[in-house]
């Protein structure tokens, strides 16, 4: 995949370092030159630019034209706005990410400004929280969909729903699916219809709606 990173601050060299990783195509915009340095620390000079990435030559320079994403993580949600309104409109970019810097700017970042998916910090540090206050146990390890589902993974407690239970026996909710379960490091069979008992985890997709329905049946009564 072909990524372009608009922004060489600490979001983005990592951004563009863990993508390199995963063998992705990626091309780092930063108009800094003094951070240059820094950032070459991290992620080979092949891979960066210097240059304003509201500029619409030095986009065109760096093959935006090319690219499957643009990703705008500046530190300034203006910025950020600039660059993924010419991504969208200029160049036709078809995936298109911004992050948002400050909490109260959220409702710019719409379909209409050119953004596909905004990564609001703020509200991703609540939602965590939240989430760990009121499902037990439960961890969300991957977001799917857009956060429309979620890949869950969980320890049965003792004398919880699911404890001495067949999967098949389980009233589970209708948008979740088990897909594995762990017994003292081996993965059990899901086929064999186990009965499941007290520490097993437990790995589901599940819809975001739905994440405390299915927590009932693995947490404590």
């Amino acid at each position: 995949m072909r990524v372009l990173i608009i922004g060489g601050g600490k979001v983005g060299t990592y951004l563009a370092e863990r993508l390199l990783r995963e063998k992705h195509s990626v091309l780092l915009i930063e108009m800094r030159e003094e951070e240059k340095e820094r950032i070459l620390l991290d992620i080979p000079e092949e891979n960066l630019r210097i240059g304003s990435g509201t500029d619409p030559d030095v986009l065109e320079a760096a093959g935006i034209r090319k690219a499957n994403v643009v990703a705008a993580v500046t530190g300034s949600d203006e910025t950020n706005l600039v660059v993924t309104t010419l991504a969208r409109y200029e160049f036709l970019t078809p995936r298109i990410i911004a992050r948002i810097n400050h909490p109260k700017n959220a409702w710019l970042f719409t379909k209409e400004m050119g953004v596909d998916v905004a990564i609001n910090q703020a509200d991703l540090m609540a939602d965590l929280i939240a989430e760990e206050m009121s499902m037990g146990d439960m961890m969300t390890m991957h977001v799917l969909r857009h956060g429309k589902m979620r890949l869950v993974e969980e320890k049965i407690a003792p004398n919880a729903l699911a404890d001495g239970k067949r999967l098949s026996e389980l009233n589970l909710p209708d948008q979740c699916n088990i897909v594995s379960v762990i017994r003292d490091g081996n993965l059990l069979i899901l086929k064999t219809d186990p009965i499941l008992q007290t520490a097993d985890e437990v790995f589901a997709i599940v819809h975001e709606d739905q994440k405390k329905a299915l927590a009932r049946f693995f947490n404590l009564p």
